[in-house]
């Protein structure tokens, strides 16, 4: 489940992306056109205003021209300033360090300007005057000889003009980008949430049909649509789930007939294994009476008949366990009781030391707690080293057991397959007392026993001075219904 809540935040994630890619692409065109042409409209206007005033100027100087006497007065340079004023710009005329109009120092008039018009040229500067753009137009008027010769007069006309209406003009493009851009990522938003809406569709019903697969839904199956690379995945998941609903099968159908093979042949070993149990009974009464290699044959034969007598009732436990046919006979047991009880009737007490709570009162299965200890403690007895210790323990709702010994404890390696079954530590070993099912069967009737939703748990450890630990933790009021199957 959580690899696929990742998958769904990846895909938001891809959702996320598309819709950042095509915002990004919408904003950057819309931003590369809107500005080129701003700044072309922008050129062009001014240009505009600039050539119209500059032809005016022009035009109004050539109506006075040529100068034939220059001022020589305030006056008649007032006189002539008036003559070059048109009704959209003002004239000034600076002429030996006086002005025109009887201004000072003209805030607008630079001194580059003035330098430039000078040296003779027609120049313009574009200046900003409290906050209104202002085009500044100067020139120096030429007088005329008797030759016809014509050389600098002295004479400075400056033009202002005021570009306010073109500003507007400029604003309103500026507004007009602005509002493109905007409609623009609007528009781009959009298209990336329908292609991500068809992109991200297919993906997510590949998420979804996938978790089902893995929940064990086999006949989980995708619908195809077009001939496009998603479809292709979409074919290839369906070929896959395909080929895995029928290995699957396979598997179940072969894992069936092996449990039922064990559980018949279990079953039928029983007749035959209580006879020879019967035989072997006598053979250990007259086996000490028997001479030499006879009476050792006659106890080896009845160990060996107890062993697959052992093996095979543990065989049938597993075989309830995989049909999910094992089910809890429930009592209320006193367990402190109840453990001493199967230490006393294998030969362990003296063996064991116990530390028990008292008075600890639990619905239980009482056959199952026995073998539960039984298995932990014969195993430590067996693979441990002693002393070995049971420690009872309980709260209101929950009790634990707990099986420790003084051997070397569980190397970390053998710790995950504790509680498989069959498993032995020690590969050289080809066959030990036990029937390698105990720890098995000890864990599957631990899960039996639980409580709501919470079932009963074994675990395996070692402990901080070494030995083997197991924890045995079971309901104190277990439920009638059989635990759920699991995957150790």
């Amino acid at each position: 489940m959580t690899l696929w809540r990742g998958a769904g935040a990846r895909a938001s994630g891809l959702r996320l992306r598309l819709v950042l890619a095509f915002a990004l692409l919408g904003v950057t065109t819309t931003a590369v056109v809107a500005s080129g042409s701003y700044v072309q409209a922008r050129t062009v206007i001014l240009q505009q205003a600039q050539d119209a005033a500059v032809a005016s100027l022009t035009d109004r100087i050539a109506k006075v021209y040529p100068i034939t006497s220059l001022p020589s007065n305030p006056q008649e340079l007032d006189v002539l300033a008036q003559r070059l004023t048109d009704r959209n710009e003002t004239t000034l005329i600076h002429y030996r360090g006086v002005w025109s109009q009887g201004i000072q120092a003209p805030d607008p008039v630079t001194p580059e300007l003035r330098e430039a018009v000078a040296d003779g040229r027609i120049a313009w500067q574009r200046v900003v005057r409290d906050g209104v753009p202002v085009l500044l137009i100067g020139t120096q008027l030429r007088i005329e000889r008797a030759d016809g010769s014509s050389v600098p007069s002295g004479l400075e006309v400056y033009s202002t003009r005021s570009l306010a209406s073109e500003q507007q003009s400029i604003d309103r493009l500026a507004t007009f980008a602005w509002l493109t851009g905007g409609l623009s990522l609007i528009l781009a938003v959009l298209l990336a949430l329908l292609a991500a809406r068809g992109v991200l569709r297919p993906v997510r019903e590949l998420g979804q049909a996938a978790r089902r697969l893995g929940e064990g839904d086999l006949s989980t199956r995708l619908t195809v649509r077009g001939v496009d690379e998603l479809a292709d995945v979409a074919r290839t998941f369906n070929d896959t789930a395909g080929r895995l609903e029928r290995q699957v099968g396979e598997l179940r159908r072969m894992e069936a007939d092996a449990r039922r093979f064990v559980a018949d042949v279990s079953h039928e070993l029983r007749t035959p294994l209580a006879a020879m149990t019967a035989v072997t009974d006598v053979l250990d009464e007259e086996a000490d009476r028997l001479p030499g290699d006879a009476g050792w044959a006659a106890r080896l034969v009845s160990q060996e008949t107890h062993n697959l007598t052992q093996l095979v009732n543990d065989l049938i436990e597993v075989s309830r366990f995989d049909s999910g046919t094992a089910r809890l006979a429930l009592d209320d047991v006193d367990v402190a009781a109840a453990i001493t009880a199967t230490l006393r009737v294998r030969g362990w007490a003296e063996r064991v030391r116990t530390e028990l709570a008292p008075g600890v009162v639990a619905r239980l299965d009482p056959r199952r707690l026995d073998v539960i200890v039984a298995n932990l403690v014969g195993n430590a007895l067996r693979h441990g080293a002693e002393p070995v210790s049971v420690r009872l323990d309980a709260d209101a709702d929950w009790l634990t057991i707990e099986v420790s010994d003084h051997g070397p404890g569980l190397d970390p390696q053998v710790l995950p397959h504790v509680f498989d079954r069959f498993y032995k530590a020690d590969t050289a070993r080809t066959r030990s007392e036990g029937s390698g099912l105990g720890l098995a069967i000890a864990w599957e009737n631990a899960r039996l026993h639980r409580r709501d939703r919470q079932t009963g748990s074994l675990v395996a450890g070692n402990g901080q001075h070494g030995g083997a630990v197991f924890t045995l933790r079971l309901p104190r009021l277990a439920s009638e219904t059989a635990a759920d199957g699991d995957v150790r």
